[in-house]
């Protein structure tokens, strides 16, 4: 007879043994850590698995790569409406990521949630604050300097709110999650419009508002239009001088700066293969350019490699128990489907002033001469969140070191911005930056640096034309170095160096050749690098700080004297009526980028501080009156004044105001400043043509109403000193609202303005604000529980 103790004994073992064989039976359920920087953030493939198989018997048809990775995270898979570029899905992303000009108008919205901690896994990154000037120790000294009270408030909240911080120094935002938090499959929202960097690893990582990441760190769901999806189909194999910048640079050139809008970009075919993960992340960045939703590559073994050398190893091997999800179905539709042979890609150069300009280098020097652009290339720029991988680097420097063997050097200046310390000192030690630096070359700070417009450029007289080169990912008017008439492009690196070595954009390195140092011609040799070290990666100097485990002492002060951060107060809400009489603060004429309405540079030291940075809001915009920037009239006094100062006079008169714009208005970056700023100063609603998907989701966010012309042509009617009547009553799901102008000497007349409110969207209108929605709903929540 077996005893009870025996009996006991048998239980547990066969308890153990079904244990084990359920971890055996289902791969899914392995716990695998998402980053090695937290404890107890698990990559959830079972849960993604699960709700894929739900969607799947709904809608029962193949599905591309990008629809898997969202329809995985949909917050209730069962009652979703799924309808690509209709339906607005309510998604639970994995992870959220700020830059710190971002991030700290993030976290101040975060702050008035009244929170003890953000809900999702979330990092913030120091690097867009630090300018370009002498030389990358020098210019971080400084910036710590200057920034200190911003740095000291980031890195006390970050602690505060359990929030994972990158000091300055360690890297541009991008590279630093490509090395350290991106996984295939994963769905991550990024306060910075170069976000999908990350689908280079195959995750689905999206730039958004700082309002957006609010909300997924607060517990919310995250809601997006559900993107239509483009596929573009690689076969054949690169070689020579051509790179996988190339091949967004091509895809720029087709699709144009608004014909990704509303999709996400997927990449498939066999072409794939033969790119490095850092060349797809380059591809991934920028797509937003294109003003794709983000950009992803299906997971493969590249993919494989990158993350066994960035020690996730783990990460890799789940996500081979994961892979047939992890591409796209056989069958699977795309709304649109580009065809491109890599094996007979040229090296591209883009722009200058858009990033869809795209002229391969066969051609390059007809358009140079039938543009009349300025042949002297007087700077080259390498790195950057798009290229400055370890690749990247290595290739550059092949090229650099070629050129020296012959005993020159480069012509124009040239400068060198690593993406993260990994790299930098990655580099150091197997000499690829020795080499950059003997070519002439002059190494920044890890950090953005001219990308964005942070370079204390003293080479040229603002007004003078010129011509520059980067590896960067956008190049619109003014944006690198504030100079309207810089002609800025884009390319790959290989063609940055190339071109710095000859001093002048009429060099073709695939055909022309160079004087060596005794006079004798020679032809460069095309690049070559390896795409990963052979020797590991380096991780230089430690520059994370984690969050601590006791919290609760934590103090964040924001002092009330201080120009640079400000405690934010609430919107007042939709008073219920129509709105009469409106002036035209501005109608903006051609393009109206993000860089237009609210300038980087200088201004992103009032990052925190919504009244002070408001002081440059449009002052980059080209007035359809005159012709001229930050200067319009006054509709009650008639005087000619800055467009803010006109702004504020309004408001002080408690006068609304609407601002007409062209096509695609707010293209470029996703600061929500550009909306903060209007709604600020008193802004009712932007009407124009069409906006860039972004940046009207951060208008609705503030409580503002973006809409846009039924009838394109009208744009053209309308008059900036105009008045308009704008009929909010008639703001309802699916319906057009009225706009009745009253010109100044005419008859009125009336126009159709259509939008993209959902439900749940329109009542950020009327509660003046997402924030003002949340916080209604939070008191709700109280006050329902105090009476239960």
């Amino acid at each position: 007879m077996i005893s009870s103790r025996h009996i006991a004994r048998l239980g547990k073992l066969l308890s153990r043994s079904r244990t084990l064989a359920t971890v055996t039976d289902d791969p899914l359920s392995q716990k695998v850590e998402m980053t090695n920087w937290e404890k107890g953030h698990y990559i959830n493939y079972k849960k993604m698995s699960e709700n894929l198989a739900i969607v799947r018997s709904r809608l029962n048809r193949p599905l591309t790569f990008a629809e898997k990775i969202l329809y995985s995270h949909l917050d209730d898979p069962h009652g979703q409406d799924i309808e690509r570029g209709k339906s607005y899905l309510k998604l639970r992303p994995d992870r959220v990521a700020c830059q710190d000009a971002t991030a700290q108008m993030a976290i101040l919205q975060f702050m008035s949630a009244n929170m003890p901690s953000v809900a999702t896994p979330t990092t913030v990154h120091c690097d867009h604050l630090i300018e370009a000037q002498v030389g990358g120790e020098k210019d971080l000294a400084r910036a710590q300097d200057i920034n200190k009270e911003v740095y000291d408030f980031l890195s006390s909240s970050c602690a505060k709110y359990n929030i994972g911080f990158w000091r300055p120094g360690s890297g541009i935002i991008h590279q630093i999650v490509l090395e350290n938090y991106a996984f295939p499959g994963g769905l991550m929202i990024g306060t910075d419009s170069h976000t999908p960097n990350a689908g280079g690893l195959g995750m689905c990582a999206i730039g958004v508002g700082g309002a957006d990441a609010v909300d997924v760190m607060a517990n919310l769901p995250w809601e997006v239009k559900a993107p239509k999806i483009i596929g573009v189909r690689l076969t054949g194999e690169m070689s020579g001088w051509t790179a996988p910048k190339d091949i967004i640079l091509k895809v720029a050139g087709i699709l144009t700066v608004k014909g990704g809008t509303g999709a996400i970009i997927e990449y498939h075919g066999p072409g794939v293969n033969a790119l490095s993960a850092t060349g797809m992340g380059t591809i991934c960045n920028m797509g937003a350019e294109i003003g794709a939703t983000t950009s992803v590559f299906p997971f493969n073994d590249r993919m494989y490699d990158y993350l066994a050398a960035t020690k996730r190893k783990a990460i890799g091997d789940f996500a081979r128990n994961y892979a047939a999800e992890l591409k796209e179905d056989k069958g699977a539709q795309y709304d649109e489907l580009i065809e491109l042979n890599l094996s007979e890609l040229e090296p591209h150069i883009n722009g200058p002033f858009t990033p869809d300009l795209a002229t391969p280098i066969s051609k390059f020097k007809d358009a140079v001469a039938t543009n009349k652009w300025p042949e002297e290339l007087k700077v080259g720029l390498i790195g950057s969140c798009t290229n400055s991988s370890y690749e990247d680097m290595s290739r550059a420097a092949s090229i650099a070191r070629d050129a020296l063997n012959h005993g020159i050097k480069a012509k124009s200046m040239f400068t060198v911005t690593p993406g993260s310390e990994q790299i930098r000192a990655t580099i150091e030690r197997d000499g690829q930056l020795e080499t950059l630096e003997e070519f002439g070359g002059m190494v920044l700070a890890n950090a953005c640096g001219p990308c964005i417009g942070q370079w204390d450029r003293r080479d040229v007289k603002k007004g003078e034309a010129n011509s520059i080169l980067s590896s960067y990912n956008r190049n619109f008017t003014g944006r690198n170095d504030a100079n309207p008439a810089t002609h800025s492009f884009v390319t790959s690196p290989d063609l940055v160096v190339a071109l710095t070595l000859a001093g002048t954009l009429n060099f073709n390195p695939l055909t022309d050749t160079l004087k060596d140092k005794d006079g004798k011609d020679f032809k460069l040799s095309p690049p070559t690098g390896e795409g990963l070290p052979s020797r590991g990666y380096d991780p230089g100097r430690d520059t994370y700080q984690a969050p601590p485990e006791d919290r609760a002492s934590i103090s964040v002060a924001v002092s009330p004297t201080s120009d640079r951060l400000q405690i934010l107060n609430g919107f007042e809400a939709w008073d219920g009526k129509d709105a009469m009489d409106v002036p035209i603060l501005i109608k903006t004429k051609g393009k109206t980028t993000t860089d237009h309405i609210s300038m980087a540079g200088p201004w992103l030291k009032y990052r925190g501080h919504l009244d002070n940075i408001s002081n440059n809001m449009l002052i980059g915009a080209i007035n359809a009156a005159n012709g001229e920037a930050n200067k319009v009239k006054n509709m009650v006094t008639g005087e000619v004044d800055a467009v803010p100062a006109t702004a504020r006079d309004y408001k002080k008169r408690g006068i609304k105001w609407v601002v007409i714009g062209d096509w695609n208005y707010g293209e470029g970056s996703s600061r929500e400043h550009a909306a903060l700023e209007p709604r600020h100063l008193g802004a009712l609603a932007i009407i124009t043509r069409s906006f860039a998907r972004i940046h009207e989701t951060n208008l609705k966010k503030q409580g503002l109403m973006p809409l846009t012309f039924a009838d394109p042509a009208d744009y053209d009617k309308i008059n900036p000193d105009d008045k308009v009547d704008v009929m909010c009553t008639e703001l309802a799901v699916g319906k057009p609202l009225t706009l009745r102008v009253h010109p100044k000497d005419g008859k009125t007349w009336e126009a159709k303005l259509n939008h993209t409110f959902n439900e749940s969207q329109l009542s950020w209108f009327k509660d003046g604000s997402a924030l003002n929605t949340m916080a209604r709903h939070a008191e709700a929540q109280v006050e329902s529980g105090a009476n239960a």
